[in-house]
């Protein structure tokens, strides 16, 4: 199972380091990552392994939220069933 993390807000040092350090307290694996910095917007897409888990997912991305909201940013996260269903045609 698989998840994907989508972070925007403005550029500052040390997202990735603390997005990532949240994951692996939960046991979630990045496995794909992508970022960008237009002007000093920042913006990262990850896709996380979530198979082996610590922890219920609603506790990750209640985490992960609560963390953006502390560092200005907007993070979300999105269960790789839901993701599916939303972009199937």
């Amino acid at each position: 199972m698989r998840a994907v993390v989508s972070v925007v807000g403005k550029d500052t040092v040390g997202i990735l380091a603390k997005v990532s350090a949240e994951c692996a307290k939960f046991n979630a694996n990045i496995t794909e990552i992508t970022q960008s910095v237009l002007s000093d917007v920042f913006a990262m897409i990850m896709i996380i392994d979530i198979s082996k888990l610590e922890g219920n997912f609603t506790d990750l991305s209640d985490t992960l939220s609560s963390l953006g909201n502390t560092m200005g940013l907007k993070i979300h996260v999105m269960h790789e069933d839901i993701f599916n269903v939303m972009h199937h045609i």
